[in-house]
């Protein structure tokens, strides 16, 4: 709570009207009195000191009665959050409905505060919050006259009325307003009284601030300003309800013109100036306040509610691009569809776009939902971690050939292609590119449907299951829930060789903690990337720029298209955000046009993914021979018939292996399988261990760190262990 002393006044023996030096005016000097005399004569200055000292000693005596001055309530500010660069993306009003927005003179256009000083107090640099003249000539009029007919107030005593609002209009008020002005300005300086009144001016309404007002008048900052809107922005807090232009516009340009005429009187502008002004229109509506990523700044303001400014990761420029982008594909989708994007920095994980729907108020479309939080079945978009997963393992490679024909697999499960033909014998990559399904279900069927789900959980994502049941072979085509957010993680970490980022949404905070998670190992990471980056695009679109996926759910109800490259992933969802079905709604007709507009947007080259040292890039026919072909009617093999199924059996799974190494030495590490068809392919790390195709035989490690080795055998089944090197 800030408090400013009552008593800053110099006692009337210091002074008459000021603390002296450059901060007042002592009107005992023999100067002001032989100005006086001229001005008026004997009498006439004797009236007007002893008026001075009257006032002095007035003031002196009232000041010592008065409690100490609380800021608390001037002090209170809008919520304001602001993009990467400091530009608004939305202002919330503060808890009694007003519209003040944080500001300062150093962010007003300098030309308006030139103006305002002309216009409302010409010796405001130099006095100590009263200004002598102004105050003598005010009391001589009022002598004069009977009434008051100029008020002398400076901008000072404007702040301590604002300050601390009272209705009446009394010598009393004027009196506490004086010295509350003086102690304002000991305490505050001349800055801060200034940044005090530009805060806090009415400009009409709820509106108050000079930020606000050029919000609400002009639509943008009041860093720049011209000369008419410098001078309406002057005119309007001395009667804002009066003239506030959206109501009563004639009596708003009467006033600014009044302010134009004196600050060419006083030199601030030229005649001609002034009169070009005056040709402009004044605003005759108020606008709305900006309103860029409303979800994420509801979300920012929720998490911490006392900040009154805060920094966002967002980039202003993009997220309102991507908007638009939105709002006009879904509007050409058709009705009550929305649309969400998600932009996230690769090597950050800070968010730089997040359009959570179509059209924040538009109520059609449900736009107050975010719908980069709901839940939704992803369709085919998770095939490329199934792949990862196979790859990782050993169990496939880019290059392995699939059979992409009819099955049924357990619990007669049997799926079908989207557009319910075959392709025969694919590779991995082709199978992958193409999104066909019979060849990703064998993959999880290799793989487990458990073991995938617990990989997807483990690198951060919420996956939420139907009813609770454990997770099968239909998770492949999106037989569970994800939400748009956590599907960007996952792919950001294809991009990010398999370690998955966690969100950065604040500029002025950090990542929360978490633990390192990986979604894949950095080889096969590259391998789904590559992959992808040779996916089809759609109509008009430019092929191998990014890595990307698209996704149908079920029955039509969601559309998904998901791309990277090193600089930055943008995922893509469309739909009803009441989850009805949509005929015709394609993850590839819908979402990934949007994707790559999107991208185009962001602007630059795309980025291609390094190639790790360790990738192995061979044609089919130079895969290890298990590699080549995975075949789901292979025949059981003699071991496996007699329940001797292949495992690793030295080293074991979650070892940590002493290499016990010499300087300049290179351990050997001891591979040993049980079971299984021979050959065995060893492989470490999705790489084969060269000449290793027995069930006993070693591997030479470069160095310490995790390892995982993998056996096959020649009728496709492996086994898999991860050890930790020392």
């Amino acid at each position: 709570m800030t408090r400013i002393a009552a008593s800053p006044l110099p006692s009337p023996a210091e002074g008459a009207c000021g603390a002296g030096g450059s901060g007042g005016a002592r009107l005992i000097r023999p100067a002001s009195r032989v100005f006086l005399l001229r001005r008026g004569g004997t009498v006439f200055g004797a009236v007007l000191l002893t008026l001075a000292l009257l006032l002095a000693g007035a003031l002196w005596r009232y000041a010592a009665t008065l409690p100490p001055l609380e800021l608390t309530q001037a002090s209170l500010r809008s919520t304001v959050i602001l993009d990467r660069k400091g530009q608004l993306l939305r202002p919330f009003a503060t808890a009694d409905g007003r519209w003040r927005l944080p500001v300062t003179a150093s962010e007003v256009d300098p030309r308006m505060l030139a103006m305002l000083k002309a216009y409302e107090d010409r010796r405001f640099d130099t006095h100590s919050g009263i200004d002598p003249a102004a105050t003598l000539r005010a009391a001589w009029q009022w002598l004069r006259h009977g009434h008051i007919v100029s008020g002398g107030s400076t901008l000072s005593m404007q702040v301590a009325r604002l300050v601390e609002p009272r209705t009446e209009r009394s010598l009393l008020a004027k009196l506490r307003q004086m010295i509350r002005a003086v102690a304002l300005e000991r305490s505050l300086g001349k800055a801060g009284v200034l940044d005090l009144y530009l805060a806090l001016a009415p400009y009409g309404g709820p509106v108050e601030g000079i930020r606000a007002a050029s919000l609400a008048y002009f639509g943008r900052e009041p860093a720049r300003l011209s000369f008419a809107e410098s001078a309406l922005l002057v005119a309007l807090p001395q009667s804002p309800e009066a003239r506030r232009p959206d109501r009563f516009a004639a009596t708003a340009k009467r006033a600014r013109d009044r302010v134009l005429d004196i600050a060419a009187e006083r030199g601030v502008l030229t005649p001609d100036e002034a009169r070009a002004a005056k040709a402009e229109p004044v605003p005759a509506t108020r606008k709305h306040f900006p309103m860029l990523a409303p979800h994420a700044a509801e979300q920012a303001l929720a998490a911490d509610p006392d900040a009154r400014v805060q920094h966002l990761t967002l980039d202003a420029r993009l997220q309102a691009s991507l908007e638009a982008l939105a709002a006009e594909r879904a509007a050409a989708a058709g009705p009550a569809l929305s649309a969400a994007i998600l932009a996230i920095d690769n090597r950050t994980g800070a968010v730089l776009a997040h359009v959570g729907s179509a059209g924040y108020l538009d109520g059609a479309r449900a736009g107050a939902v975010d719908a980069t939080q709901a839940v939704r079945s992803p369709g085919s978009a998770l095939k490329p971690f199934i792949y990862a997963l196979a790859f990782e393992n050993g169990l496939a490679h880019p290059e392995t050939l699939l059979d992409d024909r009819p099955a049924r697999f357990a619990a007669s499960y049997a799926p079908e292609n989207f557009d319910m033909g075959y392709r025969g014998t694919v590779t991995a990559r082709f199978a992958l590119q193409q999104s066909l399904n019979l060849p990703a279900v064998d993959l999880l069927d290799a793989v487990g449907a458990a073991r995938f789900v617990a990989r997807l959980r483990g690198a951060g994502a919420t996956i939420l299951l139907p009813r609770d049941t454990a997770p099968g072979l239909p998770v492949a085509l999106g037989g569970l829930g994800i939400t748009l957010t956590d599907l960007a993680r996952l792919y950001a970490g294809l991009a990010r060789s398999g370690t998955v980022p966690a969100l950065l949404r604040r500029l002025d905070g950090a990542a929360p903690p978490e633990p390192e998670r990986r979604i894949a190992d950095p080889v096969a990471a590259w391998y789904v990337a590559d992959i992808l980056r040779g996916a089809p695009p759609p109509e008009n679109a430019l092929p191998g720029r990014i890595s990307f996926k698209t996704g149908t759910s079920y029955g039509y109800r969601d559309a998904w298209a998901v791309g990277f490259d090193a600089r930055v992933t943008i995922a893509v969802w469309i739909g009803r955000p009441d989850g009805a079905s949509v005929p015709g709604l394609i993850g590839r007709s819908h979402a990934a046009p949007i994707l790559f507009d999107a991208f185009a947007r962001f602007g630059g080259e795309p980025e291609p993914l390094p190639r790790p040292r360790d990738a192995l890039v061979v044609a089919t026919a130079g895969l290890p021979p298990p590699l080549r072909h995975i075949r789901r009617d292979a025949p059981k093999t003699f071991a496996a018939t007699l329940g001797v199924p292949l495992k690793i059996a030295y080293p074991p799974d979650g070892a940590r292996v002493d290499l016990g190494l010499a300087e300049g030495a290179r351990a050997r590490l001891a591979l040993k399988a049980l079971g299984g068809q021979p050959p065995l392919t060893w492989m470490v790390d999705g790489l084969p261990v060269a000449e290793a195709m027995r069930r006993q035989s070693e591997w030479s490690p470069e160095g310490a760190g995790f390892a995982r080795i993998s056996v096959m055998d020649a009728d496709g089944a492996s086994d898999s262990v991860v050890v930790r090197l020392e």
